[in-house]
């Protein structure tokens, strides 16, 4: 086929929504730089463009057919691949990445587009060379764990103090759990150790940073951190060396507007001996290898996060393919013997003869210490991450006390009266006094907490920072933006719900009680795409009462134009916020980083490839205490049976396989 043949069939499949524009052009762009390459290679090349906008970092070609019956691929396009041998083109580079300029790269039955090869191959190399053992004084480690951790159980195995003593013998480490696993306790416990340890040879304090990929995660590491950091049993000089401030990955990194580049780089590297990360399941392939590379060669990185939640936005599934064997260990008879002599603890069920490097580096926290053995919530979010259908429907048609469950095949209640009011007659409420909460709950508090006229702005930013904090009691999670169960229709009926009630003076435009999110990152105000605001009248520094939107702060305050900013609250004129939206309802995706003591999750009747077990995970471990799930049956049997799957190469180069 020639490739002007082969471009009109590529402009057809833009139409049909196979491919975008966007792949369609750089099927153009290689084809005018190479007018003899195989026409094919142009299709495979949309083809990888398409999969990297869909968060692949590559075309598997072994796996054409699964990748085609997913996305509805017409039959024909395989029939031309079948039989295609990739020959010598200025195009094509192989797995040594020679020429250097093609812009594609196969690497054994996988093509890449070049950025995301060298991304992948880079994260591989520095991880790797990261787990390289460090020196331990064991009989020092072993006295500090049994502070630390007091309690030995016989045939119990403490997942944290195994994940501690683990992360002290190398420059990498991954701690992975689902919600209430203790992974911010552990990790707090850890930088203890790390500083005690140093104390105790009176050398100076490890210079330790906190970040996570969003606004939102940074916030509520923020949050609990603290409160970690006053009941950890260690000195008080150690205590005081230990960061309380989170900020995200951007920041961290200084990022620039209008670039892809850092401040911090392998030249300029960051100034800290160790690295948390929070929420490491939201980091794409592309920040992960700018973190190593601003990474210095001394310094420590410790990953937190959920390897069964929804992977990043952005290309890539970094913490799922560094978790592919955490739940059955993988550990080296070396590593577990070492353990039972520092820790105390048996891992030997964990031992297995094909253990790799990276895998003595990862630890699994297994036990929810938020969601007991009676808890609906955590049953519902243990089912699910299993793929069991029937105990799925068993639970939810159970009426749990914390689960509400409403299918809109036979029931048809307004979802914004729900949002509206939270639901409570569907719960079975305990003896707390605590009930789930709608949206009329911060909305109350904006009213009644509202400070006089005569107070000055401290009680006005104090007020603003209780209304953030009520209106995070509640939030309505959609799977998808479009559709009757989308965030857009949703976000519009559930506006003019609340106003239609009196509770909003409008819906739509600037009014007080708005709640809008960053849809972009906003470098000159500090705001990152995801921080939601609340927009509320209040005074400013000059005294004037104007609309502000207020912002929960994450780092030390500071004022700039059009801006008012406390301890707890940054207050953003309206006319500053260009790129935001309301945020009644957000998708689960943007969620995630966030808890609510109260999440209603809506899932569309329609099929959709979003719809998927992961996602459902996710949005359903959003809940802290309440959860109302809406949607069908078939809703749920069809999320339970589509798993989330991210084609790489990055779990092999770890662990070495062919």
């Amino acid at each position: 086929m020639s490739h002007k043949a082969m471009l009109t069939m590529l402009t057809d499949a833009v139409e049909r929504h196979w491919l975008r524009p966007l792949d369609l052009a750089f099927a153009q762009f290689l084809s005018e730089r190479d007018p003899q390459a195989d026409s094919r290679l142009l299709l495979l090349a949309a083809l990888t463009s398409r999969l990297l906008g869909d968060g692949h970092p590559c075309l598997d070609l072994n796996a054409l057919e699964a990748l085609a019956a997913e996305h509805t691929w017409p039959s024909h396009w395989l029939d031309l691949l079948a039989d295609i041998s990739l020959s010598e083109s200025p195009l094509l580079a192989r797995s040594d990445g020679m020429p250097a300029n093609a812009p594609l790269v196969l690497d054994r039955h996988r093509l890449y587009l070049r950025r995301y090869w060298r991304y992948e191959c880079d994260v591989a190399q520095e991880i790797l060379a990261r787990l390289s053992s460090r020196p331990v004084d064991e009989e020092r480690l072993q006295t500090e764990l049994q502070h630390l951790f007091p309690t030995l159980r016989a045939s119990h195995i403490e997942w944290p103090r195994v994940a501690c003593a683990l992360s002290l013998r190398g420059g990498f480490s991954v701690m992975t759990g689902g919600p209430g696993t203790g992974k911010t306790t552990t990790v707090v416990r850890l930088l203890g150790l790390l500083q005690t340890l140093q104390w105790r040879q009176q050398a100076a304090p490890l210079r330790i940073r906190l970040a996570a990929p969003t606004g939102k995660a940074a916030a509520r590491l923020n949050a609990s951190i603290a409160r970690q950091i006053a009941q950890l049993d260690v000195d008080e000089s150690v205590r005081k060396a230990i960061p309380q401030q989170v900020e995200t990955l951007h920041r961290l990194l200084g990022a620039r507007p209008d670039s892809r580049r850092y401040t911090h780089d392998r030249r300029r590297p960051l100034h800290l001996d160790v690295l948390v990360i929070d929420e490491a399941s939201m980091i794409d392939l592309e920040m992960m290898a700018a973190v190593l590379e601003a990474l210095p060669s001394h310094a420590q990185l410790i990953l937190l996060g959920d390897k069964d939640q929804l992977s990043s936005v952005e290309a890539g599934s970094v913490l799922g393919d560094l978790c592919r064997r955490a739940e059955t260990g993988h550990y080296t008879p070396a590593v577990a013997d070492w353990l039972r002599k520092i820790s105390g603890d048996d891992i030997e069920a964990f031992v297995r003869n094909d253990a790799q490097a990276l895998d003595q580096h990862i630890a699994m926290l297994r036990h929810s210490h938020r969601f007991g053995a009676t808890s609906g919530i955590g049953r519902l979010a243990a089912a699910v991450n299993a793929g069991h259908i029937e105990e799925v429907h068993a639970l939810l048609a159970s009426r749990s006390g914390d689960i509400a469950w409403l299918s809109t095949d036979a029931e048809r209640t307004p979802l914004a009266t729900i949002a509206m009011d939270g639901d409570t007659d569907r719960f079975d409420l305990d003896a707390s006094g605590a009930t789930p909460q709608g949206f009329r709950f911060y909305l109350q508090r904006l009213r009644e907490l509202r400070p006089g006229s005569s107070e000055d702005v401290v009680a006005h930013q104090a007020w603003a920072h209780n209304v953030l904090e009520a209106f995070n009691h509640f939030q309505l999670l959609c799977a998808v933006r479009q559709g009757p169960a989308g965030t857009e229709r949703l976000n519009r009926e559930i506006a003019s719900s609340l106003h239609a009630a009196g509770w909003t003076e409008s819906d739509r435009g600037w009014y007080e009680g708005r709640p809008v999110m960053m849809i972009r990152n906003d470098y000159s105000l500090g705001l990152m795409n995801g921080d939601v605001g609340i927009t509320l009248r209040m005074p400013g520094s000059d005294g004037v009462v104007r609309l502000y939107v207020a912002f929960p702060v994450t780092r030390a305050p500071q004022a700039t134009s059009g801006q008012e900013e406390s301890a707890h609250v940054r207050c953003v004129l309206p006319s500053r916020l260009g790129d935001v939206e309301t945020v009644y309802a957000m998708t689960v995706h943007k969620s995630q980083g966030s808890e609510f003591e109260h999440t209603a999750l809506v899932l569309p009747e329609e099929e959709s490839l979003i719809l998927t077990r992961e996602l459902l995970y996710t949005g359903i471990t959003r809940a802290r205490r309440w959860l109302t799930l809406v949607g069908t049956p078939g809703s749920i049997e069809q999320a339970l049976a589509q798993r989330t799957r991210r084609y790489s190469g990055l779990t092999e180069r770890l662990l070495h396989q062919p």
